[in-house]
């Protein structure tokens, strides 16, 4: 599960002594009690329910399953044309990644390039949601990391 509690931040206070730092420390303590004392559970009750309910918990593993089958079948279908856009076998480990991402091997400016000549988004780091391929986008992905990346 990829649930994420809803509250986050930073409260950052600068005195200018030990008497007005206890005072700030004091108000901190109690705005946080008043916070984060009953923080949201509605993922854990999600969680709960889907994991309680022999039907729901199916269901839930089912989707996972198939999820999982269609990142694998986008991973080696983009290995695949890459491999016939490239003629080599240098993108034959995306096949071999798991989860929802994977590092392609791009440099900022090449990041940029896939983006504004080609309408690819890949994170700054050269890392790429392969859950948001399709066989209809394969190719054309492929084409483009191919001529890009090299």
């Amino acid at each position: 599960f990829g649930l994420y509690r809803e509250r986050v931040g930073l409260c950052l206070a600068v005195t200018s002594g030990p008497a007005p730092r206890e005072a700030v420390s004091g108000l901190m303590a109690h705005l946080n009690r008043q916070t984060f004392a009953f923080p949201p559970d509605h993922g854990a009750r999600v969680v709960q329910t889907i994991l309680s309910d022999a039907r729901l918990r199916e269901m839930w593993q089912a989707e996972l399953t198939l999820m999982r089958e269609t990142m694998d079948t986008n991973r080696a279908a983009l290995a695949a044309a890459l491999r016939d856009e490239t003629g080599s076998a240098r993108f034959d480990f995306l096949a071999a990644h798991r989860g929802m991402f994977s590092l392609i091997g791009a440099d900022p400016v090449q990041v940029e390039t896939l983006r504004r000549d080609h309408g690819i988004y890949v994170v700054g780091d050269g890392r790429m949601n392969v859950a948001g391929l399709t066989p209809e986008t394969t190719p054309k992905v492929a084409r483009a990391l191919a001529l890009v990346l090299g």
